[in-house]
């Protein structure tokens, strides 16, 4: 207990002053070193505002640099998206005026086929393959295949108003998602340290796995512009091309149908004239019937009038033979009344063979009565199918060069048609 009690050694002076002079360089140690550290926290605080400050201002370049760069794309595409929607709606008048052009043109192939059908009923010798059906012929087929090409194309130009649609609906989802990307970043731009919405998240600093390198977007958006200029060169050839087309088929239309009523029109008068010419040799005909028929009474009458003298000449000899004995002479009266005789049987023989002949070439002209009566009935029934069925029939094909009834074919001027 008296040891517990001991009072604590003391120090010597000298171990005294040198125990305050270490607490004096440990002091000036600790308060070196931070002041040291409080100049290094005050630089290193400016260094990082600075760097901060720098950093937020190229990110701040570098977000409006993005804006313009989206802002531009979606100029492009607006524009794109424009031109095409213009391009898009011309293509649908084009299928329109297509539409309205194939329908046009089934009344003409409609008349050309009851022409031909018509002119089938024509008989005898006039059913000829003339150059009206062998025109009509061509008319049909030209019809035919303009048909078969505005079908083609109209369906070519369906197939390129989808393939416009498709374009249009890639430029609008793009601008979409730049009008998306240029609102979420303009807020973004617009953001700084004092602003109220500014918050932590977490786990921001990551990359999403659905993103994509700058060179993908930028082949994206210009994958999606060179697809709509390229469907945009597409409709306007096609629309030249339909220009084109709607021309030339009224054109060919309305040529063939001129050289079809040139060739009616020829057809006819040659068949008027062959009518005529028949009628007037019909006339003639008639008029040899009515004198052959003459003849043939003056040849009767006149084998008639043979009667008297033949009879006169047979009794004269049949009453010299009873002359009696010497006086039964052979003298001149009875060899002249025997000649007279053989002349009159001769001449009669002569008559009847003149009159048989008379009557033969009489049938033969009642046959050819007949026979060119029929012709020129069939005449008439030709004249009958191009000048009555036909030709009036064709006057009903879509207004012609003169007639102010406004456009045919899908657009194409009235003087394109027949």
């Amino acid at each position: 207990m008296a040891k517990l009690l001991q009072q604590p050694p003391k120090f010597l002076r000298a171990e005294w002053q040198i125990a305050n002079k270490n607490q004096y360089h440990r002091a000036e140690a600790q308060r070196s070193r931070s002041e040291r550290l409080v100049a290094e926290s005050q630089r290193l605080v400016d260094e990082i505002e600075k760097t901060t400050r720098k950093s937020q201002s190229d990110v701040n370049k570098k977000l409006e640099q993005r804006l313009e760069e989206v802002r531009f794309w979606k100029k492009e595409l607006d524009d794109k998206l424009e031109q095409l929607v213009y391009a898009t709606e011309d293509l649908l008048l084009y299928q329109t005026r297509l539409e309205k052009a194939l329908e046009s043109f089934k009344e003409p192939l409609r008349i050309t086929e009851k022409c031909l059908e018509y002119r089938e009923k024509r008989v005898g010798i006039d059913l000829v393959h003339d150059e009206v059906e062998q025109e009509l012929i061509k008319e049909h087929e030209i019809i035919r295949g303009v048909i078969t090409l505005l079908t083609r194309t109209l369906e070519e130009t369906s197939e390129q108003i989808r393939l416009n649609r498709s374009a249009k609906y890639n430029l609008e989802k793009d601008l979409r998602d730049k009008f998306t990307a240029i609102t979420i970043d303009d807020i973004c731009f617009s953001l700084n340290n004092n602003s109220p919405n500014i918050k932590y998240s977490e786990n921001v600093v990551r990359v999403e796995p659905n993103s994509v390198s700058l060179e993908d977007w930028l082949d994206f958006s210009n994958t999606n512009v060179e697809k709509a200029d390229k469907q945009r060169n597409n409709s306007l050839t096609l629309k030249a091309l339909v220009d084109r087309i709607l021309s030339q088929t009224a054109n060919d239309l309305r040529r063939q149908c001129d050289v079809v009523d040139t060739a009616f029109k020829n057809g006819l008068k040659e068949t008027k004239d062959a009518r005529d010419k028949l009628a007037l040799h019909l006339d003639k005909v008639m008029e040899e019937i009515a004198s052959q028929e003459k003849n043939i009474v003056v040849l009767e009458k006149a084998i008639l009038d043979q009667e008297g003298p033949a009879k006169v000449a047979h009794t004269r000899l049949e009453s010299r033979t009873h002359r009696p004995n010497v006086e039964l002479c052979r003298d001149v009266a009875q060899y002249r009344l025997i000649k007279e005789v053989g002349e009159i049987t001769h001449n009669v023989a002569r008559l009847k063979e003149t009159l048989a002949q008379a009557q033969v070439e009489l049938k033969g002209l009642n046959r050819r009565q007949l026979a060119l009566q029929e012709e020129i009935q069939i005449k008439e029934n030709t004249i009958y199918i191009d000048e009555v069925l036909c030709m009036p029939m064709r006057k009903s094909i879509p207004p012609r060069d003169g007639d102010d009834h406004g456009e045919w074919a899908g657009g194409a001027h009235p003087e394109a048609v027949c």
